[in-house]
């Protein structure tokens, strides 16, 4: 399966080999255009986390103070109330950001917007460490 690789914004193109639906080796697309077949070692050796047995695949909220499985919408919409309250009790300076290496360029513009204009806080910082 060609895919793109997640552990930075480069974009680098892989191959992912598998058997049923465990992902047993990986190696970079020839004709990836970022990476011309080439990959870092996160990106050869770091896919055993896909079907680890620990991965969540559902959000997860706190109903009395257990941790329950729950819909996105659900989640998503505890977070937005959480977010307008805190907002409208603290006002923005009581949010900060820590964006991720992960993302892309463009991925990490939107997101200090999104904290800029939307939270009120200039409390943004980023994590350019893998």
């Amino acid at each position: 399966t060609v895919t793109v690789c997640p552990y930075c914004g480069v974009g680098c193109s892989l191959v992912l080999e598998t058997r049923g639906n465990q992902i047993i080796g990986a190696h970079g697309d020839p004709d990836g255009p970022a990476n011309q077949g080439r990959t870092c070692v996160k990106g050869h050796f770091g896919y055993d986390f896909v079907n680890h047995k620990d991965r969540l695949t559902l959000p997860l909220i706190r109903k009395d103070d257990v941790l329950v499985e729950s819909s996105w919408e659900e989640a998503l919409d505890l977070v937005g109330r959480t977010f307008a309250q805190i907002k409208t009790e603290h006002g923005g300076d009581a949010f900060g950001v820590l964006t991720s290496a992960k993302c892309t360029n463009e991925e990490n513009y939107l997101t200090q917007k999104l904290t800029r204009a939307v939270l009120g806080s200039n409390s943004v910082d980023h994590c350019a460490r893998l």
